[in-house]
């Protein structure tokens, strides 16, 4: 193995552990000795393989982003309609199962409120954000095409989707207790269904 590749092993080691501790603690506790502890790494490891705790977090957005993007790639392997893809969609961003990462979603959480605090992170987590827009876009155009319906309203129905996605992840992390168990799959399906359904034709 190179050293390239050890090299970014290590460095996903750390982001995973910045990642446990966070959502277990927040960011602001996050501090480099408790990222060294979770990951089993001296502190002066943390910084040989980044400058700061701050880029720690960017490198961890860019990762979850991606980690969620492959889940739905796999999932929609198999879909034969667009409908099919677009579940695949919901299925794997809020259902739960192989692939689900629960502690993702409270470090997710803990991220949205750092980009309100932090322009570096508010740029990377506003192109994560714009990536699953514009995902969520073309598989209800595709819907909606292949119903022959019209697309008029296709933003909006891809941001209220995603905003709904993002308030349970963070009801997930805050009142995960007290919330029915798999609703927010159950409820972002029939969402999207009544609303596909309530499109004009062409």
């Amino acid at each position: 193995m190179s050293r390239k590749s050890n090299t970014e092993q290590r460095r996903k080691e750390i982001v995973f552990a910045l990642l446990s501790v966070m959502a277990e603690h927040g960011y602001e506790k996050a501090t480099i000795l408790a990222i060294a502890r979770q990951a089993g790494l001296a502190p002066g490891l943390i910084h040989y393989h980044f400058k700061s705790k701050g880029e720690i977090l960017l490198y961890l957005v860019k990762l979850l982003a991606g980690l969620s993007r492959i889940r739905y790639e796999e999932m929609a392997a198999a879909a034969s309609t667009p409908q099919d893809k677009l579940l695949a969609y919901i299925n794997a961003r809020l259902a739960k199962g192989e692939g689900a990462l629960p502690e993702a979603v409270s470090a997710w959480v803990v991220i949205g409120a750092e980009a309100v605090r932090q322009p570096e992170v508010r740029a990377v987590f506003q192109e994560a954000i714009a990536a699953e827009l514009e995902l969520i876009q073309a598989l209800l155009t595709a819907c909606l095409r292949d119903q022959k319906k019209r697309i008029d309203h296709v933003p909006e129905l891809a941001a209220g989707l995603l905003a709904f996605m993002e308030g349970a992840f963070q009801l997930a992390s805050a009142a995960g207790d007290i919330m029915p168990q798999g609703y927010a799959a159950a409820t972002a399906r029939a969402f999207i269904e009544t609303s596909l359904t309530a499109q004009e034709p062409v």
